[in-house]
């Protein structure tokens, strides 16, 4: 009994608009209800606008004394910083093979187009700009940051639309352009399933059949040097089904990524075991090589209600901030 991915056939015009339509309706009415626009007042702060330098002060962050003057004055002095009331956000979509795949009423790319839609919504309300990049195993598609209602109907529409050209994944390629044609600083959301090789096992693709994982380029070390610059947060999109194998007996499974074909007899308690084992441990290292990073990282499961999820974890950020 094979088992693939539930690949999208294409749209008609009239229900491309259609889709855009219902997208931005349906966050427009979660943005209203749950008050989620009101997020980005969550990454309000000081602006990397350089605007003077001074003495230091009792009082003042220690972050920002500037080390080579003040070596050569033999006086502390510190940067000032004008506050950047603008912000931009950049919506980082996983599009490759594994994001068409979803066990429940949608995959996790019609998921992220409603996460991504929300958040940009958002930004829109905070007259905040938006920019968007999706990417597989290389940049698919960036639009530059841009404001108004015209630019989260483009990002909705390429988000429902776009045919990629690839299906792997490298997550680190996509940081390093993004260091590369950001030249302020920014809102990343990173929204991944984290599904693809990584040499260690975090963020590993896991086999069917509880087996080692594909090598693959490092993430995390990106991931980390990206927070420096940016504020990366990271939207894990997560299929329960990916963590556990029903009982259906001989199954074939194809890897979305690579066309891998395993077959596994899920009808033995043993193999639905070390899946349900392996997987376990997958997402626990991931986790963990995540909080390494010092990024803001929140798991969002395709079967259930984003919205509220989303907004609480913007709460307990604000509030572990202010502290």
């Amino acid at each position: 009994m094979p088992c693939r991915c539930r690949e999208a056939s294409p749209m008609t015009l009239a229900e491309l608009f259609e889709s855009v339509r219902r997208v931005e309706v349906r966050t427009n009415r979660l943005v209203n209800d749950t008050m989620v626009g009101a997020y980005l007042s969550r990454f309000k702060g000081r602006g990397m606008d350089f605007e003077e330098l001074r003495e230091y002060m009792p009082g003042d962050d220690v972050r920002d004394i500037d080390w080579n003057v003040t070596h050569r004055l033999g006086r502390v002095f510190v940067k000032r910083f004008r506050e950047e009331r603008e912000l931009t956000a950049v919506l980082a979509v996983d599009v490759s093979g594994s994001s068409t795949f979803g066990s429940a009423n949608r995959s996790k790319r019609e998921f992220a187009t409603e996460i991504a839609a929300t958040l940009a919504m958002s930004a829109a309300r905070s007259g905040d700009k938006v920019a968007l990049l999706l990417f597989t195993e290389e940049v698919e598609l960036f639009v530059p940051p841009r404001k108004g209602r015209r630019q989260i109907l483009r990002i909705v529409h390429e988000l429902l639309q776009f045919n990629p050209r690839r299906r792997g994944t490298d997550i680190s390629s996509a940081l390093t352009f993004l260091n590369h044609v950001l030249h302020r600083r920014a809102i990343v959301f990173l929204l991944t399933d984290f599904l693809h090789g990584n040499g260690a096992r975090a963020g590993a693709t896991p086999s069917p059949a509880g087996g080692p994982a594909s090598p693959g380029g490092d993430f995390i070390a990106g991931l980390g040097l990206t927070n420096t610059r940016h504020d990366v947060v990271c939207l894990h999109l997560h299929d329960p089904r990916e963590s556990e194998l029903p009982d259906a007996g001989l199954v074939t499974f194809e890897d979305a990524e690579t066309g891998e074909l395993v077959e596994v007899d899920s009808g033995r308690a043993a193999v639905r075991g070390r899946f349900a084992d392996f997987n376990a441990q997958r997402l626990e290292e991931l986790s963990q090589a995540l909080n390494r990073t010092g990024v803001d990282t929140l798991r969002l499961k395709t079967t259930e209600p984003f919205a509220p999820v989303l907004q609480r974890f913007f709460e307990i950020r604000r509030g572990r901030r202010r502290g």
